[in-house]
């Protein structure tokens, strides 16, 4: 099961750079997003989502190219490979661009949308669905980020630590409060 974690920050740029952390980590095996979302609220309020995902080109790539190859075989059926080969792809794209543009993957869009109503102008949040992480690693390279945490479905152990990291209060390992 994925866990859902969304950060609020104080800087439109911080979300992004995050995210970007994350990939790094992503690549390292440290952890595994499933989705990934950026959202800024800008000076005047103006709310702009960058999805991680790209549903309507990867669609429309994988249906331009099963429409070609079904399109080349029944245009060879009708001794027309060239014709078949062109409407296919024409048709396959379109069709995988508009069930691109249905899918609802990852992280659900009217809750991303209800929750950034409730950023401040001239910030951003984070929303990460994860799948698994080593959550030692990851919190060690995010304990330097701040933000806060506006929403997750970790554990009430799990989110406290997170917590304690993004606001910079957790105490090394070893450590103990005096």
């Amino acid at each position: 099961m994925s866990d859902l974690v969304a950060v609020g920050f104080n800087d439109t740029m911080k979300a992004d750079e995050v995210l970007w952390r994350l990939r790094t980590l992503q690549s390292e095996d440290l952890v595994d997003l499933e989705d990934a979302v950026v959202v800024i609220r800008d000076q005047s309020g103006k709310i702009q989502l960058k999805q991680s995902v790209d549903l309507v080109g990867a669609q429309a790539s994988a249906g331009l190219i099963a429409g070609t190859f079904l399109g080349g075989l029944i245009g060879m059926l009708f001794l027309n490979p060239t014709a078949g080969f062109l409407l296919g792809g024409m048709f396959g794209a379109s069709a995988g661009a508009l069930s691109g543009s249905l899918a609802d993957y990852g992280i659900d869009d009217d809750f991303i949308a209800s929750l950034a109503e409730t950023i401040p102008n001239n910030s951003s949040a984070l929303f990460v669905l994860a799948r698994k992480a080593r959550q030692d690693k990851v919190l060690a390279a995010l304990s330097d980020v701040g933000g806060k945490v506006l929403k997750t479905s970790l554990s009430p152990d799990q989110e406290k630590r997170l917590r304690e990291t993004l606001e910079g209060s957790a105490k090394p390992a070893g450590t103990t409060a005096t």
